[in-house]
């Protein structure tokens, strides 16, 4: 069995009613012969959807079949016992060239017993947003199943969601059962428990090329809400130059900001987890034991949990989200 390295994948792409072409433009990514690219699976265990490696020994194999072969060696000991092989992470893009559903995603307790999944806890991290875009993450006021009934029986949905201005470098979590939708003229990465399961609510009378419009899902949504009013949406936090800034502590990921105007090196003896980078600005070269890859902006980069050292050289600057398990 050979040493692991840093692993870079064959990007998945995502043809949608909403999507549009910075996957093209500011991410660099050729998704032809789609029309246009809503989302790119960067980085995906899903079943149907699992990544190709593209670099190194492994290049051809999928991320399920060396995940198989290295189990904790790959993704900790730690993670290996809690997930065995099953790839806990998915990692996008996504390209709003217009408003997606309104739609909530099930926690783990609700998605094991209807679908055998996991739940879906996200984050967001904007990379380019257009004047004046904007999001909805939670209810805009307190309610419950039966109030929330009465506005989307009347079509006051919108009333009772709370909307946020967004700009790049802007951070969201939402939690399973938080009721969202990302906002034409935003692209994002999006760092997520491996899940594809999504409850639309409201799509905005959209109707597809055929006429037809989508599936909502309202009532198996009802047990999936989060009716709480939070009193922030937003993830605070202080930019920090060439020093790691916290971004996101849960259960499910955990994810610094790492951005550098020099070359650095980052130490992860102590952590028993994959390590998960994404460029969202610059470039830089990742080395691990003397070998050297390339990650540029819109890339994505999987390190092995024996990972100790890393070394990040850069003569442009990068900003990297660093995502693991705790």
């Amino acid at each position: 069995m050979g040493q692991l390295y840093p692993l870079k994948f064959i990007p998945i792409f995502k043809d949608k009613i909403w999507g549009g072409n910075k996957i093209k433009t500011i991410l660099k990514k050729d998704f032809a012969p789609l029309p246009n690219c809503g989302e790119t699976w960067e980085i995906s265990g899903v079943k149907g959807d699992v990544s190709v490696i593209e670099n190194g020994e492994l290049m051809g194999q999928t991320l399920a079949t060396v995940l198989e072969k290295y189990q904790d060696k790959l993704v900790g000991k730690k993670v290996y016992k809690h997930f065995g092989n099953e790839f806990p992470l998915l990692v996008k893009f996504i390209d709003a060239n217009d408003d997606l559903s309104i739609q909530v995603h099930p926690n783990d307790v609700l998605a094991k017993e209807r679908h055998n999944s996991f739940g879906k806890t996200e984050m967001w991290y904007i990379i380019q947003a257009d004047p004046g875009s904007t999001l909805i993450s939670g209810f805009s006021r307190e309610l419950d199943e039966k109030i929330f009934l009465e506005k989307v029986e009347r079509g006051e949905l919108v009333d009772i969601l709370n909307k946020e201005e967004a700009k790049a470098g802007d951070v969201f979590f939402l939690p399973a059962g938080r009721v969202h939708t990302i906002g034409k003229g935003l692209l994002l990465a999006e760092i997520q428990q491996t899940s594809d399961v999504t409850y639309r609510i409201f799509d905005f009378n959209r109707r597809d090329s055929n006429g037809n419009t989508r599936k909502l899902h309202t009532e198996e949504a009802l047990a999936a809400f989060d009716y709480k009013m939070y009193p922030d949406y937003k993830t605070a936090y202080e930019p920090q130059q060439d020093h790691p800034v916290e971004l996101i502590k849960c259960p499910y990921f955990t994810t610094n900001l790492l951005e550098y105007s020099q070359s650095t090196i980052r130490n992860y003896q102590t952590i028993d987890s994959f390590i998960i980078y994404v460029c969202v600005q610059g470039s830089v070269t990742v080395v691990m034991d003397k070998r050297r890859i390339e990650l540029n902006m819109g890339e994505c980069i999987l390190l092995p949990a024996t990972a100790q050292e890393i070394q990040l050289e850069t003569s442009e600057g990068f900003k990297i989200l660093e995502s693991f398990i705790e």
